[in-house]
């Protein structure tokens, strides 16, 4: 009796963390009004838009739905996804997932302090070092849905964790674990660990 409640209770587990397998070849004819802001491959222009291309697709997707219910709102991308189904979400992440980040360049006089928060956190603070989350590298770690960060504009990354900080943005979870960190950063820590992002890779 125990091993078929088990078994139940593991299939539904299964089941209900499915959701639609993306297709990266569908995705990219998906994604042309994207491009206009992310560029056609992902890898925004314009400092203020996020690069998309090298992002796990379980993180593209989370900021999707969550852009989409309401739960992240963001000016730029209101009604965006209204008309996308959960599968042209799920063809999309996985199109962008499929392209490389282009890397930037660091301030060298930020590169420094950057660095130290990145790879070493702000301890007697009691904040973690990004590398936990983000890799070393910046890679993220896509199964755990924590997005690449290694090459991302400096100018998004600061207003992400601004925004974290001052509770504009909330969507890390009951965990709150990016508000947390966020809120131990001053506006010198956020402009250093963001130039030092930029230009990681």
């Amino acid at each position: 009796m125990n091993k078929v409640l088990v078994s139940l209770l593991l299939t539904l587990g299964i089941t209900g963390m499915a959701h639609a397998a993306g297709d990266a070849t569908a995705g990219q004819a998906k994604v042309a009004v994207c491009g206009a802001c992310h560029g056609p491959d992902g890898n925004s222009p314009a400092p203020n838009f996020p690069k998309l291309a090298g992002q796990g697709e379980r993180y593209l997707l989370k900021q999707m739905h969550d852009i989409k219910s309401g739960n992240r709102p963001v000016l730029e991308m209101t009604g965006m996804l209204d008309n996308l189904s959960d599968q042209d979400m799920a063809d999309i992440a996985a199109y962008f997932a499929s392209q490389k980040m282009s890397v930037g360049a660091a301030d060298p006089e930020l590169v420094k302090r950057g660095e130290e928060l990145f790879r070493g956190g702000k301890l007697a603070d009691g904040m973690p070092a990004c590398t936990g989350c983000h890799s070393p590298n910046g890679a993220g770690l896509a199964a755990a849905g924590f997005p690449h960060l290694g090459g991302q504009h400096a100018q998004y990354v600061a207003k992400q964790l601004t925004d974290f900080r001052e509770g504009d943005r909330t969507n890390d979870g009951d965990a709150m674990i990016m508000r947390a960190i966020a809120a131990k950063l001053s506006n010198k820590d956020i402009a250093a660990v963001s130039s030092y992002i930029q230009g990681l890779h």
